[in-house]
């Protein structure tokens, strides 16, 4: 339970959801942990407090994932406060739907710039911090390569476009020992996606497990992404959706 002691992490809009659930896996791990967040200071301070009662350091940083001095700035700030970094974990994202003939210019915008552009900026700033053994572990979306029905293809060509940011990067980083890996969760039980929401019911019929997925689920993949039992993975693309994809 201790693969991760010494390491310190940083991962994007971690005060609630799927964030929350990687912060706290990486916690149980021995990790230090520092997040973003944009609105929920409430519940990213229950965190912070979640994860020091585990006896790790943990800060909670206010970032919008849309404003790239916001996203650079904030990676500098976790450096500080945690004294380095070892692994980042790029979560930050949002979803707005709407058919490609309907969709607006700001949802188009909104979605790019922090789901592909947010990513690239943070991951940048991070670079340069991460050394020997360092892991990059991006949450894309298993509609990125299957689109079942109308209304998502703008947020699943923006979660697309991580895969081949996966593959490339991977390449770049390989001879300084750094991985690369993205994680694609299928329906998980969040605020923004209920597994008693309106749709989903239709979403567990897609499924081949028949149900939705708990946020210590998709936790406990990039724990293991994280951590050195993991150190032949990179260029990865490592698909947790229940079967959605089968």
């Amino acid at each position: 339970m201790t693969e991760l002691t010494g390491k310190r992490a940083l991962v994007t809009g971690g005060s609630r959801g799927i964030g929350a659930g990687i912060a706290l896996a990486l916690a149980d791990k021995g990790a230090d942990v520092a997040i973003t967040y944009e609105k929920s200071a409430d519940r990213a301070a229950d965190l912070v407090r979640q994860i020091e009662a585990k006896g790790r350091r943990a800060v909670a940083i206010q970032a919008d994932s849309a404003d790239p001095a916001a996203v650079k700035r904030s990676v500098g700030d976790a450096v500080a406060a945690l004294g380095g970094l070892d692994i980042l974990v790029n979560n930050a994202g949002i979803a707005r739907y709407g058919n490609v003939a309907d969709v607006s210019l700001e949802d188009i915008e909104a979605q790019l710039n922090v789901n592909v552009r947010g990513v690239v900026l943070a991951t940048q700033a991070a670079i340069p911090h991460l050394g020997d053994g360092g892991r990059i572990i991006t949450i894309g979306s298993c509609l990125a390569e299957r689109v079942p029905t109308g209304g998502s293809t703008i947020y699943s060509m923006t979660k697309s476009a991580l895969l081949a940011f996966t593959r490339g990067l991977s390449r770049e980083l390989g001879p300084q020992a750094i991985t690369v890996n993205l994680v694609q969760p299928g329906a998980v039980d969040t605020d923004m996606n209920p597994a008693d929401g309106d749709h989903s019911d239709g979403l567990r019929a897609l499924t081949a497990l028949g149900r939705y997925g708990r946020t210590e689920e998709i936790g406990a993949v990039v724990a293991f992404l994280a951590s050195p039992g993991a150190s032949l993975m990179t260029g990865s693309v490592v698909t947790v959706d229940a079967g959605f994809n089968a």
